[in-house]
């Protein structure tokens, strides 16, 4: 399955909101990469992802979100994963970056 990215900037809000659907993984994290670097350099703020569709994450996926988020968190902003499914809850667990990710 492919990654499916749907992103834009919510004005009310002041925050980049992105939805995932599908996979990611060694073939298509650049993909995501590139989009979130892309929004944050066009306008600085938080980004919020909702991965409630993405049924699989790979370490190279963590380490994009983890990157991006390396980034923003020295201007102060954040990361929010929001609606995460069992099997991406676990992984954030496991890795102890529930503790790091809204």
């Amino acid at each position: 399955m492919s990654l499916i990215i749907n992103g834009n900037f919510d004005e009310a809000e002041s925050r980049w909101n992105f939805r995932l659907a599908g996979e990611i993984d060694i073939s298509n994290a650049l993909q995501l990469k590139k989009q979130l670097e892309t929004a944050y350099a066009a306008r600085a703020a938080d980004i919020y992802i909702n991965v409630g569709d993405l049924s699989y994450i790979d370490s190279t996926g963590l380490g994009i979100i983890i990157g991006i988020y390396g980034t923003i968190h020295k201007s102060g902003y954040r990361i929010v994963l929001l609606e995460p499914k069992e099997n991406v809850k676990k992984l954030l667990k496991i890795t102890n970056l529930d503790k790091v990710l809204s």
